[in-house]
């Protein structure tokens, strides 16, 4: 086989958890106890030149970086793709089994030790798959699921801070204060970007999507789901009317301040679990299905990909906060906690005690992957769509999106100045860490290395 033509292979493996285990991604721990769909770790192999990498989506809230890194490992050893070569990224589905601690949500150590393999296999998978191949870029807006969900609220209201103990200029999410909404406080992202993968002979092998909009969240505690991520990989295999090697994905962008709760017009979607997934999944791979027909092919992409890890300090409580928070995490009651703005403090000061047993400072991964005429953009954490359009404003290719959560789990980082109005995604805790800056250091980074990879 011509050493120097492009190759692509692309699998699924089913990752679903067991009934039992525990679900993250919410202020306390859920349990599995309902399957709705099955959880798919999807994995995309390409090959030119010498240069092998992989793409790895998978169906979970988040996953930390030495957990990821050594899958990775593994995956060099079985497939010998360099761990710098591959991108495994979370869909943030809060629908999944988990490998991470979240606020009072635990890591289940029977699914961590049951998920490596898994993903592991999807890629080995993939690249026994590959075969000569083509690619197109492509890109569709939909606008009408992306809705900031940061608020600047009318006069009356009070947006409390359970770290400051002040009141912030922004309220994430305001439930039951709806009729005191003045205006979203953000930017929003449109654009669905994908990369479709054909073989030669004109057979689809994958198609991997791209939409800055969090997980929809339509399903009752103890569900597990892929959320509006797995309606569109099981939508956009059946209007490209293909068979079930076919493997089709959607990845989480810079959503880190979007979401689609409409406080201001909830009678816009239908009532009932998974309705609204169903009908926001189902819509995108319809949009992206009729942009497929205007892709121009390339038959012989080139590849490189561009990695580096970025030392970043975290934000700490000082003594005397310290000493107030460790008092407060003595005397509260996590056990029968249920959350509410007192709650939210005692959650909070245990995120201070904990937060300050961790390092000073993380690696932070960046990654750059030229497939083509176009470049994916991979950054480990939960990012704003200010960021990314950022990015896309100054990315040197038209065909540019960024994958969120990819190869680690930094928690949120938004651009400095959020940190003014506060808000949830700012409140100083294990999912929002990093100091001020870095938001500024890690986009000026990733379009670094968008420059050099071109």
């Amino acid at each position: 086989m011509d050493t120097k033509q492009f190759l692509a292979g692309a699998a699924k493996v089913d990752i679903t958890p067991p009934l039992g285990t525990f679900i993250n991604g919410d202020f306390i721990a859920h349990y599995a106890q309902y399957i709705h769909d099955p959880l798919h770790a999807r994995a995309l192999v390409v090959q030119q030149n010498g240069v092998l990498a992989a793409i790895v989506v998978v169906d979970i809230c988040v996953m930390p970086k030495d957990f990821l890194d050594e899958i990775k490992a593994e995956i060099q050893k079985q497939t010998g793709i360099d761990p710098r070569n591959i991108l495994i990224s979370s869909t943030h589905t809060h629908a999944a089994g988990s490998v991470a601690s979240v606020y009072l949500g635990a890591a289940d150590l029977q699914y961590m030790r049951k998920l490596p393999a898994l993903i592991i296999r999807s890629v080995v998978l993939a690249k026994q798959n590959i075969r000569p191949a083509k690619i197109g870029w492509g890109s569709v807006d939909v606008p009408e699921h992306v809705l900031c969900r940061r608020y600047k609220m009318k006069e009356g209201y009070v947006a409390g801070n359970p770290v400051s103990g002040a009141a912030d200029s922004v309220k994430t999410n305001p439930f039951g204060g709806e009729h005191l909404i003045d205006y979203g406080n953000g930017v929003t992202d449109p654009q669905v970007g994908f990369l479709a993968v054909k073989g030669t002979d004109d057979k689809w092998i994958s198609l991997i999507a791209n939409y800055s909009l969090h997980y929809v969240g339509d399903w009752d505690n103890g569900t597990i789901s892929a959320d509006y991520f797995g309606v569109f990989a099981n939508q956009i295999k059946e209007k490209l009317n293909v068979g079930d090697d076919f493997v089709g994905m959607m990845s989480n962008g810079t959503s880190g301040n979007i979401n689609i709760w409409d406080f201001l017009n909830p009678e816009r979607y239908p009532k009932g679990n998974f309705k609204k997934s169903e009908l926001i999944g189902t819509d995108i791979a319809e949009k992206v299905c009729l942009e497929v027909q205007h892709i121009q092919w390339d038959n012989a992409p080139s590849l490189l990909v561009k990695y580096s890890e970025l030392t970043i300090k975290l934000r700490k409580p000082d003594a005397d906060e310290l000493q107030k928070t460790k008092k407060i995490v003595a005397e509260s009651n996590y056990e029968q906690m249920t959350i509410n703005n007192e709650t939210l403090k005692q959650l909070y000061a245990r995120e201070q005690v904990l937060l300050n047993d961790l390092p000073d400072t993380l690696q932070f991964p960046v990654q750059a992957l030229k497939i083509g005429n176009g470049i994916i953009g991979g950054l480990g954490a939960e990012i704003f769509a200010e960021t990314g359009l950022w990015l896309k404003k100054n990315s040197p290719v038209k065909n540019y999106f960024t994958i969120c959560l990819a190869n680690a789990n930094a928690g949120y980082v938004p651009p400095e100045h959020e940190f003014e109005y506060g808000g949830y995604e700012t409140w100083r805790g294990r999912t929002s860490k990093l100091v001020t800056n870095a938001e500024a250091t890690i986009k000026n980074e990733l379009l670094k290395l968008v420059n050099e990879a071109i």
